[in-house]
């Protein structure tokens, strides 16, 4: 779902939202120059001018009009060969770009990725399994740093261990959000949003706090494990500390948002064969 493409769009955005709080500090005051007539590809360039300390990583990095880019030349060999990417005037590409700002190393190697597939099969045809992966991650994923319990829950589906009697967890826990429509759907809360999460296991949680989420994801993220779909669903709502009504313990109760792992169920057809 896209809140729209209109300037009133930023109005929406709530920065104290947890969901958004590493990035309320770039945010909040682009989005203000973006409300007060700049276009978003400007607002995202004084971002980057603003902050030097992420120069190394970003490189020469600048946003552009999305009219930079040419009829016919893909969008991702766009980047990779320009090292400028384009951007249109709405909070969707808005939200891409602050994910740019944050997290350009895993977004650069997703994009030499996408890049490299391309010119080895065309932009056209089928994407394959690790275009598709990419694409699933960088709109709708996220990174779940957290103790083994709750990675274990997770990975289990186990939602009522996860959000309630394992709760005192998530103070040391992190979610942290990658995909830009996420964060565009998260404008308009609504229990049943999901993200694809890959989770950091105990030496990854621990190589995030000294290195940085953006710096372990790139040195970490293979083609071939990536390709494979490594997520675990999560509806994002349900962790602790990032919506009210989650304090009630009722609120995994509902089994059409917190559902159960359809790989683990036994096929009743098969049980009824089997008696026969």
């Amino acid at each position: 779902m896209q809140v729209g493409e209109g300037r009133e769009a930023w109005g929406l955005v709530d920065w104290h939202r947890p969901w958004l709080a590493g990035m309320a500090q770039a945010g909040r005051p682009a989005a203000a120059r973006i409300l007060a007539g700049a276009s978003v590809a400007q607002a995202l360039n004084e971002a980057l001018e603003g902050d030097q300390a992420g120069t190394e990583a970003r490189g020469a990095m600048r946003f552009v009009a999305h009219e930079s880019l040419e009829h016919g030349v893909a969008y991702e060999r766009f980047i990779d060969e320009r090292c400028c990417i384009p951007t249109r005037d709405n909070l969707h590409d808005f939200l891409n770009g602050l994910i740019w700002l944050h997290f350009p190393r895993t977004k650069r190697l997703f994009n030499r990725w996408q890049a490299d597939a391309i010119r080895q099969r065309g932009a056209g045809g089928t994407r394959g399994p690790l275009r598709d992966a990419i694409t699933v991650f960088d709109e709708n994923g996220a990174l779940l740093l957290a103790s083994q319990p709750l990675c274990e829950a997770l990975r289990e589906r186990a939602w009522h261990r996860l959000g309630v009697q394992l709760r005192p967890l998530w103070r040391e826990a992190r979610l942290i959000p990658f995909g830009h429509a996420l964060l565009e759907k998260l404008v308009q809360p609504r229990k049943s949003i999901t993200a694809h999460v890959v989770i950091a296991d105990e030496g990854g949680r621990v190589q995030c706090a000294s290195t940085g989420p953006d710096a372990w994801m790139a040195s970490h993220f293979t083609q071939e494990w990536f390709a494979q779909k490594p997520f675990n669903p999560l509806p994002v709502l349900g962790v602790p500390g990032w919506w009210s009504e989650n304090e009630n313990f009722c609120f995994y109760d509902d089994s059409m948002v917190f559902r159960s792992d359809a790989r683990k169920i036994i096929q009743q057809p098969e049980i009824a064969a089997a008696a026969r």
